[in-house]
C-alpha cells in the first residue's frame, strides 16, 4: 500500500484542448500587443490623452483639486490615481504627472505644478513628496459637463468605481499638445499645435466639411513647439498634413551678435523640441576640443528662468558662417519624425490632418448632443415641478387643507394625486414645500423661473432637432476657449534653403594646390603669400621629402569643381574643399586617400568646371605631341575612380589641358624651346577613348611641354617660363599660324643657363603668375615684372632658383581676380 499523501490541489483537469503551439503563442501575442496598443501606448482622437493621463485628471477631478483649490501633495494624487484607476506602479504615473506640468513638454500644460518638476537640462523632477500639483485652467475644459452622461463610463479594475473610457475634451487636446508613445510593431509622434489655429481650422472643417488640406493649412500653418525654435521648409509640413506621416526640420534660434572689435558671437535662446540643452552644450565642447568645430574661444551657458541663453564666442579673425553651419550640421538642427497614429474606434489609425479634426468634430457632436439630451430632461423635470408648485399655487386653500387633513405624508400624496390630478413627483414635491413659499413674492419667482426653464427647453429641443444648430454650439464654445487660451505661435517657420551639406562649412576663398610627384597634395590660403618683384626667390609653400618634387601649382576657389587629368590619360572630378587645408611647411596628404590614383600615376593638368560653357572643348596635348578635343559634356558625369580622357600609345603621357570653342588657335610648345600655332579645326572633335592626332613634329629628344590657345584679335602675350628660373613674354601675334605637325618655329633658347622650357602660358599684363619650384619654393608676381620681347631671345630671371631646384609648375590668376598688392622687391 503506497504511503504517499494525494495533493489535494492535484484534480483532474474538466477538459483538455489540444492546441498548436504557434497558434496559442501567435494569440496571445496579439492579445498582449492590443492591450499595450489600446490600454498603455497610443492616445485616443477624441481627447487626446492615453489611459494614464486620463485617469490621472479623472483622479484630480474627483479630489477637487481644480485650478480654483489649493496645491496638493503630488504623492497623494498619485496615491488616489493608482489606488482607484491605474495600478500600474507610482513612478509611471508621477512621470506623466510631471511631464503634464512641464512647460517645456506640454504646449499648453494640464498640471500647475508647484516644485521642482525637471529642467531642460535633463534634471529629473523632485521626489512626488515634495512636489504639488492641481489642475490647470485648460485641463478643466477637457473635463467640462463629464457628470451630464456626455461620455461613456466603465468599471474600474476593481469594479468599485466607474471611470470614463474618453473625457468630453471641449479643445482637439491630440493636436494642441500633441502625443507620443512606443506600442508594440508601432509607434506615435505628434507635434503640438498653437491652440488657435487648430480651432479655426476645425471651424473651418465644421463650414465646409469639403475643405482640403491645403485649405486648413491656411489657419494651422505647422506645428507650434513649447520651446520655440524654427521649421525650415513648409513641404514637411504639408506631407506630414496629407499623409500623416513626415519628417519635419527643427532649428534651434540664433542670433550672430558683435561684442568686441572684430569679434563676434553666436547666442541660442530656442532649442528644437525636446533637445537637452546640457548635453548639447556638452557635445559642442567635446567637437571644439576634438577639432570638430574650429573658431571657437568660449562657450558658456547663460540661461535663467526667463529662458534659453547659450553664448558661443568665436575667435578673433573667425569665420562665423562656417562655425554657425558647422553648429547647425551637428548640434542645432534635428529631425521631428511626425507619425500621427491615434485609436479612432479602439483601432489604431494613420491620420491626416482633415481626419483627425473630422474624428474630433464627431466626438464633440456626440458630447453636445448627449448633454444637451441630459439637459433637457433636467429642463423637462424641473419644468414639470414648477407646472405643480403653480397649480398648488392656484388652489393653495385647498392644497393646505388636503395636507392637514392627512394621516401622513403618503396620505397626504396619494390625495393630491387623487383630488388635484398631481403627478407623483409633483405631489412629493408639495408636500416637502415650506409655508414660506406660499408668499406672492415667492409665486412671481416661480413664474419668472417657470418661463427661463421653458426657453431653455425650447432652446434645447431646437439643438437636438437641428444640425447646423448643435455644430454652431460647437463653434461658440470652440471660439470661447481660444478666446480665453489662445496665445501667439512661438514656432517659426523658415523657407528652406536646402540641408546644411558639407560644402556649407567651407568657406569660400581662394587658395593654392600643391601636388607633387608622389602624390603629395595639399592646399593653401593665397593670403599666406605675398607678392615680390620678379626674380625673388619666393617663400617655402611646401616641405617636399627627398626624392619627391613638386610638379604642379594651381589656384582655385574652395568651391570650384576641378577636373584634374593625370600622365596616364585619365581624369577625375573633385572638390577643391577636399584637399586637405595645411600650412606652408607640410608636406600635404597623399592624394590616393582622395583621388583613386593607379601606381605611377600623377597629375598634369587641372581644369576648373567653372570655366566651361555651351559647346566648348577639353584640348589636351600629350609628351609625344598628340593633340585630341572632347566635347566638354563628356566629362558631366566623372565616377570616383575616374574615366578615361585620352588613350595613350605606350611611352606617352598627358602634359597639358585647355578649354577651346571651337574657334581658336592652338599654340603648343616644346621642352627644347619650339612653338607651333594652327587652327584647333584642323584636329577634329573626337571621343574620349581616341589617342588624338599629331600636333608638332618633334626633333629627336624633344617633348611637349605645354599647350595655349589664342585667336587673331588676341593681344596677350605667350608667357615662356623655363626650369632654372628664366622667361619671356612675346606678344601671341609674333607667332604666325601654320598647319598643324609641322616643326614650328624657335620660342626661346633653351641653353645651359635657360634649361628646358617648363610651362607656357596665354597672359595679360595685369595677370598675376604663381611659380613654384621642385624644392617647394612658391612665389607671387605681375606678368607686368616681365618684359616683352620677340621669339628667340634667352629671357631675364624670374624666379631665383637654386642650382639643385628647378621650376616645376607656372600658374596665371586672371585679371581681376587677383587680390595682389603692388610687389615689393628683393628676396625671402
Amino acid at each position: 500500500m503506497s504511503s504517499e499523501v494525494p495533493d489535494p490541489h492535484d484534480v483532474d483537469a474538466q477538459s483538455v484542448e489540444t492546441v498548436r503551439i504557434e497558434d496559442e503563442m501567435e494569440q496571445s501575442y496579439i492579445d498582449y500587443a492590443m492591450s499595450v496598443i489600446a490600454g498603455r501606448a497610443l492616445p485616443d482622437v477624441r481627447d487626446g490623452l492615453k489611459p494614464v493621463h486620463r485617469r490621472i485628471l479623472y483622479a484630480m477631478h474627483e479630489l477637487g483639486v481644480t485650478s480654483r483649490s489649493s496645491h496638493r501633495k503630488s504623492s497623494s494624487i498619485v496615491g488616489e490615481t493608482m489606488g482607484d484607476y491605474h495600478p500600474h506602479g507610482d513612478s509611471a504615473i508621477y512621470d506623466t504627472l510631471v511631464r503634464m506640468a512641464q512647460d517645456f513638454s506640454m504646449r499648453y500644460p494640464l498640471v500647475d505644478g508647484q516644485g521642482n518638476f525637471g529642467s531642460m537640462d535633463g534634471d529629473p523632477a523632485a521626489a512626488p513628496r515634495y512636489t504639488e500639483a492641481r489642475m490647470a485652467a485648460i485641463a478643466e475644459e477637457l473635463l467640462e459637463d463629464i457628470e451630464k452622461d456626455t461620455v461613456d463610463f466603465v468599471s474600474n479594475y476593481d469594479d468599485r468605481l466607474q471611470e470614463p473610457t474618453v473625457l468630453p475634451s471641449s479643445f482637439p487636446n491630440l493636436l494642441v499638445n500633441g502625443s507620443s508613445g512606443i506600442a508594440v510593431g508601432m509607434s506615435t509622434n505628434i507635434p503640438p499645435h498653437n491652440l488657435g489655429e487648430v480651432i479655426d481650422a476645425t471651424v473651418e472643417l465644421i463650414d465646409n466639411p469639403e475643405a482640403t488640406v491645403e485649405d486648413l493649412m491656411e489657419h494651422v500653418k505647422g506645428p507650434d513647439f513649447p520651446t520655440g525654435a524654427n521649421i525650415v521648409g513648409r513641404d514637411a509640413i504639408y506631407s506630414a498634413y496629407a499623409t500623416g506621416r513626415g519628417r519635419i526640420r527643427v532649428r534651434a534660434e540664433f542670433e550672430v551678435e558683435e561684442w568686441k572689435a572684430n569679434r563676434e558671437r553666436i547666442v541660442i535662446t530656442e532649442l528644437p523640441y525636446q533637445a537637452n540643452k546640457a548635453r548639447m552644450v556638452e557635445r559642442i565642447a567635446e567637437d571644439v576640443n576634438e577639432g570638430v568645430i574650429e573658431g571657437i574661444s568660449d562657450l558658456r551657458d547663460e540661461s535663467d528662468r526667463e529662458g534659453v541663453r547659450v553664448v558661443i564666442e568665436c575667435k578673433r579673425g573667425a569665420n562665423v558662417d562656417v562655425v554657425k553651419n558647422t553648429l547647425l550640421e551637428n548640434h542645432l538642427e534635428r529631425t521631428f519624425g511626425v507619425i500621427n497614429l491615434a485609436l479612432v474606434d479602439g483601432q489604431p489609425r494613420v491620420l491626416t490632418l482633415k481626419e483627425t479634426l473630422e474624428e474630433y468634430i464627431a466626438h464633440r457632436k456626440e458630447v453636445v448632443r448627449r448633454r444637451s439630451e441630459y439637459d433637457l430632461n433636467e429642463a423637462e423635470e424641473r419644468a414639470h415641478i414648477l407646472e405643480g408648485r403653480l397649480k398648488a399655487l392656484d388652489n393653495i386653500d385647498d392644497v393646505v387643507d388636503l395636507i392637514q387633513d392627512s394621516e401622513d405624508r403618503d396620505a397626504a400624496r396619494a390625495g393630491l394625486q387623487t383630488q388635484f390630478d398631481f403627478s407623483e413627483a409633483q405631489a412629493a414635491h408639495i408636500v416637502r414645500m415650506q409655508l414660506g413659499s406660499l408668499t406672492s413674492m415667492e409665486s412671481t419667482e416661480i413664474k419668472d423661473e417657470y418661463e427661463e426653464v421653458t426657453a431653455e427647453i425650447e432652446r434645447l429641443e431646437a439643438i437636438l432637432a437641428s444640425e447646423s444648430a448643435l455644430f454652431d454650439v460647437i463653434k461658440d464654445e470652440l471660439l470661447e476657449i481660444k478666446d480665453e487660451y489662445d496665445d501667439d505661435r512661438r514656432t517659426s517657420i523658415l523657407e528652406d534653403q536646402g540641408t546644411v551639406t558639407h560644402e556649407d562649412l567651407i568657406p569660400q576663398e581662394d587658395v593654392f594646390v600643391v601636388m607633387t610627384e608622389d602624390d603629395y597634395v595639399k592646399r593653401m590660403p593665397i593670403a599666406n603669400f605675398e607678392a615680390q618683384g620678379r626674380g625673388g626667390k619666393g617663400i617655402i609653400g611646401a616641405d617636399v621629402k627627398d626624392g619627391d618634387r613638386v610638379t604642379t601649382v594651381f589656384r582655385a576657389n574652395t568651391h570650384d569643381y576641378l577636373l584634374c587629368f593625370t600622365n596616364h590619360g585619365q581624369v577625375y572630378q573633385l572638390k577643391t574643399y577636399e584637399i586637405p587645408e595645411m600650412g606652408r611647411t607640410a608636406r600635404g596628404k597623399s592624394a590616393v586617400n582622395i583621388l583613386d590614383l593607379d601606381p605611377g600615376e600623377n597629375i598634369t593638368a587641372i581644369v576648373d568646371t567653372d570655366a566651361f560653357g555651351e559647346d566648348e572643348y577639353v584640348t589636351m596635348v600629350t609628351r609625344n605631341g598628340y593633340v585630341k578635343r572632347t566635347a566638354g559634356s563628356t566629362f558631366d558625369n566623372i565616377l570616383s575612380t575616374g574615366i578615361i580622357a585620352a588613350s595613350l600609345e605606350e611611352g606617352d603621357e598627358l602634359v597639358d589641358v585647355d578649354v577651346t570653342d571651337g574657334s581658336k588657335d592652338l599654340v603648343i610648345a616644346t621642352e627644347q624651346g619650339m612653338t607651333i600655332r594652327f587652327d584647333e579645326e584642323e584636329v577634329r572633335a573626337m571621343g574620349r577613348n581616341a589617342r588624338g592626332v599629331n600636333g608638332i613634329k618633334l626633333q629627336e629628344g624633344d617633348a611637349v611641354a605645354g599647350l595655349a590657345s589664342t585667336d587673331e584679335d588676341d593681344d596677350r602675350a605667350l608667357l615662356t617660363v623655363t626650369r632654372n628660373g628664366y622667361g619671356k613674354r612675346t606678344l601671341l601675334s609674333a607667332y604666325r599660324t601654320q598647319s598643324r605637325y609641322g616643326k614650328g618655329l624657335i620660342d626661346i633658347k633653351t641653353n645651359e643657363r635657360n634649361g628646358p622650357v617648363a610651362a607656357v602660358k596665354a597672359v595679360t599684363e595685369a595677370d598675376e603668375l604663381v611659380m613654384m619650384s621642385e624644392r617647394g619654393q612658391i612665389m607671387r608676381t605681375r606678368a607686368s615684372e616681365i618684359s616683352t620681347v620677340g621669339r628667340n631671345t634667352m629671357g631675364v630671371t624670374l624666379m631665383d632658383v637654386d642650382s639643385s631646384d628647378a621650376v616645376a609648375s607656372v600658374d596665371v590668376i586672371p585679371e581681376g581676380v587677383s587680390d595682389l598688392e603692388e610687389p615689393e622687391s628683393g628676396q625671402e
